[in-house]
């Protein structure tokens, strides 16, 4: 297996296909509608203009197996220490510690990029998420009590954060 930051030209479509299955498939989006390729260069746009990093796993041939990446928590200045993180496996190959080592990746670039906080929202009944994240040190931050319907049931939202010990001195404005 390889890393490597993912590119509109040489993932979206597979990445697109990962958003895709969770769509469809699982609480880990709550989104109804399958997203088209034509969604993917904005979303490519917003986090090469945050310098938001995306970090894919490849196997020995170049596909996808996985990826992840952060962008801003929320769009206010004084948040500017804190993002959001997010990562996605391809269905075959969960549960093989991809979701693990790309995590480690993600957390080693927040660090670099000086961040303080890395923020998850989790699918309060995605156990093998909130337990990979537990691992990697992230906390239980609170639970917003059905915060989404999807599936025919309300759905609750536990947020997981990590505390980096960066910047050194952070500054206002």
């Amino acid at each position: 297996m390889r890393f490597a930051h993912c590119t509109y030209d040489t993932t979206a479509r597979e990445i697109l296909d990962i958003f895709n299955d969770a769509i469809l498939n699982t609480t880990a989006l709550y989104d109804y509608q399958p997203r088209s390729l034509e969604t993917m260069a904005p979303w490519f746009k917003v986090k090469e203009t945050g310098s938001y990093p995306v970090i894919g796993a490849f196997d020995e041939v170049g596909h996808l197996l996985g990826f992840a990446s952060y962008g801003a928590f929320r769009n206010w200045p004084a948040y500017k220490y804190t993002v959001e993180h997010s990562v996605y496996i391809h269905k075959e190959h969960r549960g093989k510690g991809i979701g693990l080592a790309l995590m480690q990746k993600l957390i080693k670039e927040a660090k670099k990029q000086q961040y303080h906080i890395m923020v998850g929202g989790i699918d309060a009944s995605n156990q093998a998420s909130i337990s990979l994240h537990e691992r990697l040190g992230f906390f239980h931050a609170g639970t917003i009590k059905h915060a989404g319907f999807k599936f025919s049931r309300w759905l609750d939202l536990a947020f997981y954060q990590l505390v980096l010990e960066t910047p050194p001195e952070p500054i206002d404005g």
